[in-house]
């Protein structure tokens, strides 16, 4: 049985008057599609900016960008599966809330699978800035390249045409850069950890509330067949009680007619 059947076996057992939905469900109901829209944006302007790491209009300011919106999203993720799993163990909700319970759920997967792929765009590229960005280091102080990073190296020096060693005060300053990289990967890999797990437990409780309908949806359909089977039954009886009571109305005529030719006869002789 689908869902909208069960919504009208629900509603039909309702009965007629209209039932409104609670003000505190749709203040929260609200307010995370709120949160949902503001995220889908953050997922389209994170897209953009992870599109100039590592091109020429890579700038400390992309990333400055990237990284807000890294930490903003992971933030508005996190409370907005909060939200999601107070919503989806909401008591006594109406046909028109499991909707909405189910829309919120889809959204927020859906918006969250998005900026878990851009998460992981964003690692990918920092990693390997931080790369490039040794190997940099590696020939500015003197030191002789990994047999990883030769081919990174190579392409670097192309590049910017290394004709001089770089003075130490530089050489330090890449390396204050690589260490705040490498602690931006770190992030990245923690929240994109973090947000699986958010990601599962909505997908649990969604699932748990999808069994749930399921199992409503089959004792509805089996009322529904006991029902019919009831009154094909009560039809059955009353088919049998009418032959009854003709069968009995013929057997009072006849003996009314045997009694009255009886007293005639009484009468008459």
């Amino acid at each position: 049985m689908s869902f909208d059947q069960l919504s009208s076996l629900e509603s039909g057992r309702r009965g007629s008057p209209s039932f409104s939905d609670d003000p505190d469900f749709q203040r929260l109901s609200q307010d995370l599609r709120n949160k949902l829209f503001k995220l889908s944006g953050n997922n389209q302007r994170l897209k953009g900016e992870l599109g100039h790491l590592g091109t020429r209009r890579d700038t400390p300011r992309v990333r400055e960008r990237v990284h807000e919106l890294l930490e903003e999203s992971r933030g508005l993720f996190k409370d907005v599966g909060e939200g999601i799993k107070k919503v989806q163990t909401w008591d006594d909700v109406t046909p028109t809330q499991k909707l909405t319970q189910q829309k919120l759920s889809r959204e927020f997967q859906s918006s969250l699978a998005t900026f878990q792929d851009l998460q992981r765009q964003a690692l990918e590229r920092q990693k390997a800035s931080v790369s490039a960005a040794r190997a940099a280091v590696d020939v500015e102080s003197g030191a002789s390249p990994s047999a990883e990073s030769s081919a990174q190296l190579l392409e670097l020096q192309q590049q910017q045409e290394l004709e001089r060693l770089a003075p130490q005060d530089e050489v330090d300053f890449q390396e204050a850069l690589i260490i705040e990289r490498e602690e931006e990967i770190r992030n990245i890999e923690q929240g994109v950890g973090d947000l699986n797990v958010l990601f599962q437990q909505v997908a649990q409780i969604v699932g748990e509330q999808g069994e749930q309908i399921d199992t409503i949806a089959y004792n509805a359909q089996n009322v529904q067949t006991d029902t019919r089977a009831a009154d094909l039954e009560l039809r059955s009886a009353a088919r049998y009680q009418r032959n009854a009571r003709s069968k009995a109305c013929c057997l009072l005529l006849i003996l009314a007619v045997i009694l009255t030719i009886i007293l005639l006869a009484i009468f008459l002789g």
